[in-house]
């Protein structure tokens, strides 16, 4: 049956077909509906593990047992996992395993442009880059066969445009192969330095053999058309060099990028008149292209940053450049601001009211750095505040303890963020970490992680108690504190600050967008009432702004959190009684 598919729906179908057992992911954009739509299918065990690095053990213990498996993750939660990656690389599998990587060049919703194909170098792994729905199922299905044929894990490369566009795929049945016996064999799996040193020369001869494979490959392919102008390119920049040239070039499409092929590649620029690659972030394949001693157009003429198009490859490399209509450039910007009713602003209207440093940390809640609340001063990576506001204390000791402040979110706390305060708890920097408990894993859409009781599914499951959890962990200074309370948030903060140890302060209401979560009638403003201070404006809420000198409340937009009502000075704010 032949249907449109996203990327991702196309891995998760591929992943099916393949007979994939267990599937044990972090959601990360763009890299989450893997996972969701894996779940569709009963056949798979599927589960939102509490990081990357957990992720990629349970599905290697999956293989270690003999049933196919896989772990998904954006290009950041590679890093994460980089620890088993390069060991399991070693140790190779009993049956196989696809670990998905979806890259975010142009940093859609990413806090860098890292180009995960150095993780498959460094690692000295297989690497499969489809360029659309179509080649994202078969290289699934094709990841598994390599992965048992060269007792290797099998990177699966998506992007950004490949995850999240549609083209027509045709779908197959399910094959489920025999489960592999574990066998126990020492020398293989513990990796320990004298079987290490054994296991290395198994790396280098595969990777050996996996070159000659990718010189016949049929995912590495070429398309002789035009010989003034050869392009060697993968992923979604073979769409673009496609759309822009036609039949007019020759194409040496690569599907597998790493190991790259050697005669494959000098075959076909001995075809050409001139060669050239084009390759989103890293010079990769030019690289490998400038070894072979080629002469190749690259990265002096196409940029090493953001994603490219259509128009910049035909500027690049001559050919037709498309303007279109012109933007209307009177449009204002719209940047991305925290929801109506979003229960992390009333306390970040609080730490920016009472002037403290914010060491912030990865989700939604790292738009508290944007202004008017403006309320966050750093953020680097899952968990990192926690740490670092360890060591700014440490640092400066008395003279930062008392007005700075870690924030990290729930699911974010429970991926990286116990270790962080285990060292706090442990070396003792008197710190104030504050958990944004929203009840859910916001950023990515609203998964399940362990705090809230629910699995992937939306059964009942474990949950953990993060009071407890703080308490056991060696803080005697725990609390729960409701953020649109703005009087509760402010005590709550200047004592804790104050205090001469280190304590926990849980910022806890669920998310306004959550499908269960009923919301107070929307407020109005009376006008007779409005002074027009524009007090209600320092809080940043879509729902409101100022029309003819006075305050509005759009009430399509407006939960009734009554954060607004705590800022009038006039009690200008009033509930309309109805649903909005």
């Amino acid at each position: 049956m032949k249907q449109l598919m996203l990327g991702n729906a196309a891995v998760a179908r591929g992943l099916y077909e393949a007979g994939c057992s267990l599937i044990s992911s972090y959601p990360g954009t763009p890299s989450t509906e893997i996972t969701e739509e894996a779940v569709q299918y009963d056949e798979i065990y599927c589960e939102w593990a509490p990081n990357e690095k957990v992720a990629m053990e349970a599905a290697f213990g999956a293989s270690l047992a003999g049933k196919r498996s896989f772990c998904g993750m954006k290009h950041v939660g590679l890093n994460v996992a980089a620890d088993p990656l390069y060991t399991m690389s070693y140790t190779g599998v009993n049956a196989g395993i696809v670990i998905g990587v979806a890259d975010d060049a142009g940093m859609h919703s990413s806090q860098n442009e890292q180009d995960s194909r150095h993780h498959a170098i460094a690692a000295k792994l297989p690497m499969l880059e489809p360029s659309d729905s179509a080649e994202a199922l078969q290289f699934t299905k094709l990841a598994y066969e390599l992965s048992e044929e060269f007792d290797t894990p099998v990177l699966l490369k998506m992007c950004t445009r490949v995850s999240h566009s549609q083209a027509l795929v045709e779908t197959g049945d399910r094959v489920e192969p025999p489960a592999k016996p574990y066998e126990k064999n020492i020398a293989k799996y513990v990796m320990m330095p004298g079987n290490a040193k054994q296991r290395h020369p198994v790396v280098e001869e595969r990777t050996r053999k996996l070159v000659a494979w990718a010189e016949t490959a049929p995912v590495n392919r070429v398309e002789m058309g035009g010989t003034a102008l050869g392009i060697i390119t993968a992923s979604t920049s073979y769409q673009y060099v496609k759309e822009v040239f036609g039949d007019s070039v020759s194409v040496l499409k690569l599907g597998m990028t790493n190991p790259l092929p050697v005669e494959l590649i000098k075959n076909f620029a001995s075809k050409v008149d001139r060669l050239a690659v084009v390759e989103e972030l890293d010079p990769i394949i030019e690289d490998h292209c400038r070894k072979l001693g080629l002469e190749v157009l690259g990265k002096d003429v196409l940029p090493m940053i953001d994603e490219f198009s259509q128009n910049l490859v035909a500027a690049a490399l001559g050919g037709e450049v498309h303007t279109g209509k012109a933007l209307n450039q009177a449009v204002p910007g719209r940047p991305p601001v925290m929801c109506a009713g979003c229960p992390h602003r009333g306390l970040f209207y609080t730490l920016n009211k009472n002037k403290c440093t914010v060491l912030g940390d990865i989700g939604c809640y790292t738009l508290g750095a944007v202004a008017p609340l403006a309320a966050m001063e750093m953020t680097l990576c899952m968990g990192a505040s926690v740490s670092a506001i360890h060591g700014f204390n440490k640092a400066l000791g008395g003279e930062s303890e008392g007005r700075t402040v870690a924030v990290i979110g729930d699911s974010t706390f429970m991926h990286s963020g116990m270790t962080g305060l285990a060292n706090i708890a442990y070396n003792q920097s008197n710190s104030t970490v504050i958990i944004l408990d929203n009840s859910i894993t916001g950023m990515t859409g609203h998964q399940q992680n362990p705090t809230t009781g629910y699995n992937i599914k939306g059964d009942p499951a474990g949950k953990i108690d993060l009071e407890a959890l703080c308490r056991a962990m060696g803080f005697n200074r725990v609390r729960v504190v409701d953020p649109y309370d703005l009087k509760a948030c402010d005590q709550a903060v200047k004592e804790e600050l104050s205090a001469a140890e280190p304590s926990v302060i849980i910022s806890r209401r669920p998310c306004a967008l959550l499908k269960y979560v009923k919301h107070k009638p929307p407020l109005a403003v009376n006008k007779d009432k409005c002074i027009g201070c524009k007090s209600c404006m320092k809080i940043g809420c879509p729902a409101i702004s100022i029309k003819g000198g006075k305050a509005w409340v759009d009430n399509t937009l407006c939960v009734g959190c009554g954060v607004c009502e705590q800022l009038c000075p006039v009690g200008a704010f009033e509930s309309t009684g109805k649903e909005g």
